[in-house]
């Protein structure tokens, strides 16, 4: 399994740096934002050629190495879930801060069989940095070993949080969670934007621990094994494993998950 693994990385960092040549080339000469708006998305949740186009780059180099295996992506690519090799592709994690010129975003691959991530990878076209994970083999950070943060208390820990797009409720009980979780003395918050690069920043103890009310599969596909991994713990707001459809998540180096997770829990705001 291990040299099946090694191919399939080996074709998903290929395809994860030839989606990100894509958005390179957009930053530098320009690109329209669209919003969503038309297909019943919000205003503020924008697409642009540079996802439609890295997403149908990363689609092809992966179609053309793996002709049988299935495709999810973010920009309307709908696959088997069910499928026994599925690719879950994130063409531009990070669409805002691409739109707003700030150089923190990032292509997302992984492949999941039978439902399992097996292979993530995570690259910020901008930086060079590259995240790469194969299940029972740990994660790496441009090619070098990565491990989760030793912090016992959230009061050791830089702690990083997600907003979805709703500017209601759930947006109103991750506020609420935030002040709870500065109570317990926490170093300090971060949202950056992409979640895909939070979760790699638990993977490499950076954070002690990150959490958002609604994530989808190409969001944390890659980024949930590079945490786990990296020796971290994943899961959705109620403590149980994720899986292929829209989720909360709590993500940490695991000493630290119950307490997040006890706070997540107490403001969650229902059925996401």
């Amino acid at each position: 399994m291990t040299d099946d693994l090694s191919d399939l990385l080996r074709v998903a960092l290929s395809a994860a740096n030839a989606g990100g040549q894509v958005l390179r080339r957009y930053w530098y000469d320009g690109v329209e934002l669209r919003d969503k708006s038309a297909f019943g998305g919000k205003t503020y949740d924008l697409v642009s050629d540079a996802d439609l186009e890295s997403q149908a780059v990363i689609a092809n180099l992966l179609s053309d190495a793996f002709p049988s295996h299935e495709l999810m992506g973010e920009e309307d690519l709908v696959g088997d879930l069910d499928a026994e090799h599925l690719w879950v592709i994130d063409p531009l994690d990070g669409t805002n801060n691409f739109a707003h010129r700030i150089p923190h975003f990032a292509v997302s691959i992984a492949h999941y069989r039978s439902g399992i991530p097996v292979v993530g990878v995570v690259v910020n076209p901008m930086t060079g940095d590259i995240y790469s994970a194969r299940l029972g083999q740990g994660a790496t950070h441009n090619g070098q070993p990565i491990g989760v943060s030793q912090a016992d208390s959230l009061s050791q820990s830089l702690v990083g949080c997600g907003f979805y797009y709703d500017r209601g409720e759930m947006m109103r009980r991750t506020l609420t969670a935030i002040e709870e979780l500065f109570s317990h003395h926490i170093h300090g918050l971060r949202r950056m934007g992409t979640a895909a690069l939070d979760l790699c920043a638990v993977a490499s103890g950076q954070f002690g621990a990150f959490f958002e009310y609604k994530l989808s599969p190409w969001d944390f596909g890659a980024g949930q094994l590079i945490v786990t991994e990296a020796g971290g713990t994943v899961t959705d707001g109620a403590g149980k494993p994720l899986g292929l459809v829209p989720s909360s998540l709590v993500a940490s180096n695991g000493r630290l998950h119950e307490a997040l997770l006890d706070i997540v829990m107490r403001h969650h705001p229902g059925e996401t």
